[in-house]
């Protein structure tokens, strides 16, 4: 049984989410909360919150599901975590000569899905 939880238009880039992502798959997600506690980057407590998410998810279905009763949520394996491109918010700054200067604010989504295979 698979479950997932999705945060979306995170203000960071995908990139620099992607660092804290890779640590986490395949990990119970027990053991993953216990790394990203200690991980020092703001990624890290986006990720938390996702994964805290995705397992209250996983209570939820068990308790209003019948299709999810076996489910066993201290078996949860994080299957993937996923940090993908959001929309970009676009600004300029002023550069010399009357000319502007581009600035990306970049954002991004993270999903995971947890399982128990």
């Amino acid at each position: 049984m698979e479950v997932q939880a999705i945060a979306r238009n995170i203000r960071m880039s995908a990139q620099k989410m992607r660092e804290v992502v890779r640590q986490i798959q395949g990990m119970s997600a027990v053991h993953a909360q216990a790394v990203l506690a200690v991980v020092p980057r703001k990624g890290a407590r986006v990720v938390a919150k996702t994964l805290q998410s995705a397992m209250a998810n996983a209570e939820d279905l068990k308790i209003h599901k019948p299709e999810y009763q076996g489910l066993q949520t201290e078996k949860l394996r994080v299957k993937s975590a996923v940090a993908g491109t959001a929309g970009s918010v676009k600004r300029f700054v002023p550069k010399a000569r009357g000319s502007a200067g581009p600035i990306l604010k970049r954002n991004c989504h993270v999903k995971i899905v947890l399982s128990d295979e």
